[in-house]
């Protein structure tokens, strides 16, 4: 019985999805695409710390890497969010709000993605 389930465990498993920090769930569906899945107690700036968690720590891609949204925005019920590495798949007038200097293209880095957006806490959601 034993060898049955040391042999269980050596079978390949199919890739676990990444959990960002703030804990949503993210997989790579590209070499430069990213999608985070839905979750609706989220804001749209959670779904970009999710994406840039991803993108620093298990792409490691320096913090100065831009992202750009990929999905249309409004985001379609049932749907979480894409993004991409890559200016030619954005979203036309996708991105958020940006104030001060900077490209205004939509885009933000992956370090204020990581480290910016992921600084919020709400009551709802435990780390």
């Amino acid at each position: 019985m034993r060898w049955i389930c040391l042999f269980a465990l050596l079978l390949p498993l199919p890739a676990a999805a990444f959990t960002a920090i703030n804990g949503m769930k993210v997989q790579q569906i590209s070499p430069t695409e990213i999608a985070v899945e839905l979750d609706v107690r989220r804001i749209e700036t959670q779904y970009w710390c999710a994406a840039g968690d991803f993108a620093k720590r298990a792409l490691g891609l320096d913090g100065k890497t831009r992202m750009w949204r990929a999905s249309p925005k409004p985001r379609k019920a049932g749907h979480g969010m894409t993004f991409t590495l890559d200016p030619a798949k954005k979203t036309a007038n996708a991105g958020p709000s940006q104030f001060g200097s900077g490209p205004k293209d939509g885009s933000v880095s992956v370090a204020m993605a990581a480290g910016n957006y992921c600084r919020m806490e709400y009551p709802f959601h435990r780390r």
